[in-house]
């Protein structure tokens, strides 16, 4: 085991940084305020290679691996985590879902625009009835010819409104029938397809969130990834990576605040000395900073797994709930270690308060990853 950066990683955590520090951290309350999901910097990210980092090179992608991955979206949400998670997002769903299950022909249409930045994706599971219940969604797709015709909605969808191509998965079989849905990439612009309202929330905010609608949407056979059937299963398979994402992400938030909460503490001075020197700040340093270390080493175990193909459900679930529950007690307690002005906008403590709370709930909720463990470890 090595638990040091190679030279790649290296590189790439600082190039990472360098690009944040540049082109994210002065536009970060700007963009939270007024929800500006910022098109033109996933352009540069696109550049940079980091809207394909898991694609091959012979389709436009970086070509790099899930350790790689996990830095890129740990850095970036480090200083900004609403773009940490579209770089999550747009990576480990939509782009990942066409990279795991398109045929080849499909991958050299989608593939480079996605890897590139040219393109932004979207992907589309859940609805207004059916969150972690997937499996009773009600959209639906119908054969006509070689074209089928998708009715419904998809809501809680990040880049409905700006995405250029979505992956949806939809049910062409019987309700709660885990091989009754199937996978479609649809197009912006395609006849029937569009989005709704961007959700205003409480964090994450320069993420774009809104429904995607599908009114009598005619979708080209070429268009179905896999088998018909086959996209509940496909679902899985890309929550699963998703999980590392979200982690990932997680492990960025828990980073940032605790990084602020130790440098406030060594310059606020009461009762004549830095506040990180009484016992009660100091502990809560030495909780946050030990909870960290802890998801750090479970979400690159699961990148070890996800990269040397072994089954890596159970501790990819493992890293995402701990992950991303560390994120919101870090969060939490780095309020408490600025005090009142961690309740200010004028400290960056609050935005990571803020958005912390999505991690626990989006790509299945902690509850549902304890579902996941405990139906993996039961059954070893």
């Amino acid at each position: 085991m090595n638990f040091e950066y190679n030279e790649t990683q290296a590189m790439i955590a600082q190039s990472i940084r360098d690009f944040s520090e540049q082109h994210i951290r002065p536009f970060i309350m700007e963009w939270d305020e007024a929800q500006i999901f910022p098109v033109d910097l996933f352009k540069k990210l696109g550049e940079m290679g980091y809207m394909g980092v898991l694609v091959p090179e012979e389709y436009g992608g970086s070509g790099l691996g899930y350790h790689e991955y996990i830095t890129i979206v740990e850095e970036i949400s480090k200083v900004d985590s609403s773009i940490g998670l579209s770089v999550a997002a747009h990576n480990s769903l939509c782009t990942n879902h066409i990279l795991s299950f398109a045929n080849d022909e499909q991958k050299k249409r989608w593939l480079p625009k996605l890897a590139t930045g040219e393109w932004i994706g979207a992907w589309g599971l859940t609805e207004h009835n059916t969150g972690s219940d997937a499996g009773g969604m009600s959209t639906t797709a119908v054969k006509d010819g070689d074209h089928w015709i998708l009715n419904g909605a998809k809501n809680f969808i990040t880049h409905a409104i700006s995405g250029n191509v979505a992956v949806v998965i939809v049910r062409t079989g019987e309700k709660g029938d885990s091989h009754g849905m199937t996978a479609f990439v649809v197009e912006k612009g395609t006849p029937g397809f569009s989005s709704g309202k961007k959700e205003n929330k409480l964090g994450m905010r320069a993420s774009e969130t809104a429904e995607l609608i599908f009114d009598n949407c005619r979708v080209p056979d070429a268009n179905r990834l896999g088998e018909v059937g086959s996209g509940f299963i496909q679902a899985m398979k890309v929550l699963d990576g998703g999980r590392i994402s979200i982690g990932a992400l997680s492990l960025g938030i828990a980073k940032g605040a605790y990084e602020a909460a130790l440098k406030y503490s060594k310059e606020r001075i009461q009762f004549g000395k830095p506040i990180s020197e009484f016992q009660a700040i100091g502990f809560k340093l030495a909780d946050m900073a030990t909870e960290i270390e802890c998801s750090e080493l479970l979400l690159h175990k699961a990148a070890f797994l996800k990269n040397n193909n072994k089954p890596m459900t159970k501790i990819g679930a493992m890293a995402k709930m701990y992950a991303s529950e560390v994120c919101v007690k870090v969060s939490t307690e780095a309020i408490q270690i600025h005090g009142g002005y961690g309740y200010t906008k004028d400290f960056p403590v609050e935005k990571f308060f803020r958005d912390s709370k999505l991690c626990t709930i989006g790509e299945g909720t902690t509850e549902i990853q304890k579902l996941v463990i405990s139906r993996n470890i039961l059954k070893d």
